[in-house]
């Protein structure tokens, strides 16, 4: 039981219900409504396949740069607690499920899982070559809404590409905040970031500038995908008042623990909301 425990916790399964809204949106968008229950079941599960296999990945790869890491020092594979076996192991495990998964969606998804096997192993290994890590990482969760969508629609269109963009800008943005919190760690580790390579003011405006970007994005999305009214634009509201919030946050908050733990919260409950702004914007029909 303790190490299943430990397992859970170092892959942050919680963080799962993060990258599920945007999945969710995806689908939404390509049913015009809500897809039926089955298709909802299997984006799930591949939401949850890929979002293990790549936790798994980047514990197993940062094993040794997590215990020089003074945030990270305790995680259960820098100290011992668990073996790098269980990491692989869970890695097998979530690709196959990724692959049954998109085997119950449609073709076109299965077709396209090696892009996403790709993206899944080879993120944590960017960190060491490239600061453009961060728009590696958004990339690989951008692949949920767009597989999802993928998986409704049976087909690659605009739509799908265009609330891609938006979720690797999304995510990309607040992860350059999120190198603050080891960035001296990182210098000494020859670990590549943003921050590390332009310095830390260059942070916090370059994440609000790709949220403003994600918020052009997502309006291009409702714009190509049919989506209008007034739930759509509350939508686009919540949006607005997600950047204006973390303006507020970055302009007020001096410790970067707190900024992040509060940024990370927030955007939890706003793709929520997002989720929600959409799904009664197309009528919620079946």
């Amino acid at each position: 039981m303790r190490a299943a425990s430990l397992f859970l916790r170092e892959i942050r399964i919680e963080h799962t219900l993060f990258a599920l809204p945007f999945a969710y949106v995806g689908a939404v968008f390509a049913a015009r409504g809500l897809p039926h229950l089955a298709a909802i079941v299997w984006i799930t599960l591949a939401v949850l396949g890929a979002r293990t296999a790549a936790m798994a990945a980047n514990r197993y790869f940062d094993r040794d740069i997590d215990a020089r890491t003074p945030r990270t020092a305790r995680r259960a594979l820098a100290t011992g607690e668990l073996a790098p076996g269980v990491m692989l192991a869970a890695v097998a495990v979530g690709l196959v499920l990724l692959l049954v998964a998109a085997w119950q969606l449609n073709p076109l998804c299965v077709e396209l899982l090696p892009i996403a096997a790709a993206g899944v192993l080879l993120y944590p290994l960017c960190k060491r070559f490239t600061w453009l890590v961060h728009i590696v990482l958004g990339a690989v969760d951008g692949l949920a809404p767009l597989g999802a969508y993928i998986g409704i629609a049976g087909r690659i269109d605009a739509t799908g590409i265009a609330l891609f963009a938006a979720v690797t800008l999304w995510v990309a943005g607040f992860d350059i905040l999120y190198a603050l919190m080891d960035l001296p760690t990182d210098r000494e580790n020859g670990v590549n970031s943003m921050p590390v390579r332009f310095g830390e003011k260059s942070a916090r405006p370059t994440a609000i500038a790709m949220h403003v970007g994600m918020f052009a994005l997502i309006a291009i999305a409702g714009r190509l995908g049919g989506l209008g009214g007034s739930w759509y634009i509350a939508g686009l509201l919540a949006t607005a008042a997600l950047i204006a919030y973390e303006l507020l946050l970055l302009r007020t908050s001096e410790n970067i623990f707190l900024l992040n733990e509060r940024i990370f919260s927030t955007n939890m409950i706003y793709s929520v909301i997002f989720l929600a702004t959409v799904a009664f914007g197309f009528g919620l029909r079946a």
